[in-house]
């Protein structure tokens, strides 16, 4: 007869200390990894050391006397904001920003809402039409100044002036050299080399709007134009503010085609914030007054931004609403 002997149960083994599993090291990796944060480690590394360090620093150098030509700038606290409010050149420049701004969105949302409309209804050779109005934009801004500056707008043979004399106008006018056109010119330079990110955008929403929309309506007896203002232009009004606020912003950092074209000229009528920073700062080697100067500007940019996320949300509540 076989005997069975029962199984004679182990002691329970004790648990592994940390060290044995892994210890913290591996934890935190493990953790890392299920959170994502290793694979945006990189970014925020770089984030860090080329934006935050940077914004940080300036802001310590707005509160300071630094200059290049000297060693040891001193603390002086809000010094160089209390100056900067109360110089009249930061105003003028101010204003000429914001002038510029006013006088170019305008027209780079309309031409380009314009332009968007029209290719969307081509048919013929669209490729083209998307590809010539979308290419100045590829452009570099020296490319672009040199060809407006030495063969558009010189007086007495530029084409500027040549199209004033087909017209029986007069001729000769200082398009870059006279403060009552020197702006004007910039903005027109302006709107030719960028409006074709305006339209890339408008192209793609109007690509959006379903099609049977636009067949319901015309079907009910709805012309183009009604079908534009009643549907087209409606199903937009998210791009549209959109493109106004990019539109803004990019216009208020503008430096590039103003420094190369006008210098600032005549008498500063064009001369913009950006470069009345690098001036203080690389040419009157004030980098403390500057920093303060930018970082007003940087406070004026951080409010304008803030329209956009506002006028979703006032839109989205109207909608609600209704």
């Amino acid at each position: 007869m076989t005997t069975v002997t029962p199984a004679v149960p182990q002691a329970s083994r004790p648990p592994k200390p940390a060290a044995a599993a892994g210890g913290p090291a591996r934890r935190v990796r493990r953790r890392w990894t299920e959170h994502g944060l290793v694979f945006v480690a990189p970014f925020l590394v770089v984030y860090g050391l080329f934006l935050v360090w940077p914004l940080l620093s300036g802001v310590g150098m707005s509160l300071t006397s630094e200059n290049i030509t000297a060693t040891g700038a001193e603390f002086v606290g809000l010094d160089n904001y209390a100056e900067a409010v109360k110089d009249p050149e930061v105003w003028s420049s101010l204003w000429n920003t914001v002038w510029f701004t006013v006088l170019s969105t305008v027209p780079l949302v309309v031409v380009g809402l314009g332009l968007a409309l029209l290719a969307h209804q081509l048919r013929v050779v669209q490729w083209l039409w998307r590809l010539s109005w979308f290419a100045p934009f590829l452009l570099p801004s020296g490319v672009v100044t040199l060809l407006f500056a030495q063969m558009i707008f010189p007086s007495g043979f530029g084409l500027a002036d040549q199209m004033l004399t087909s017209a029986g106008l007069e001729p000769g006018i200082g398009w870059l050299t006279d403060a009552r056109y020197a702006m004007l010119s910039i903005v027109l330079t302006t709107v030719w080399w960028t409006v074709g990110f305006n339209f890339l955008l408008y192209l793609a929403a109007l690509q959006a709007i379903p099609a049977h929309l636009h067949e319901a309506a015309e079907l009910d007896g709805a012309g183009a134009w009604r079908r534009l203002w009643h549907i087209t232009l409606p199903m937009l009004h998210r791009t549209t503010v959109l493109v106004v606020v990019l539109q803004v912003l990019a216009s208020l950092k503008i430096f590039d085609q103003v420094y190369l074209m006008t210098g600032g000229g005549p008498d500063n009528s064009t001369r913009p914030i950006l470069q009345y920073v690098y001036q203080q700062g690389f040419t009157g080697y004030r980098i403390g007054y500057a920093s303060a100067v930018s970082y007003i500007f940087f406070a004026l940019i951080l409010i304008v931004s803030l329209v956009q996320p506002w006028l979703s949300r006032r839109r989205r509540t109207e909608e609600a609403a209704k």
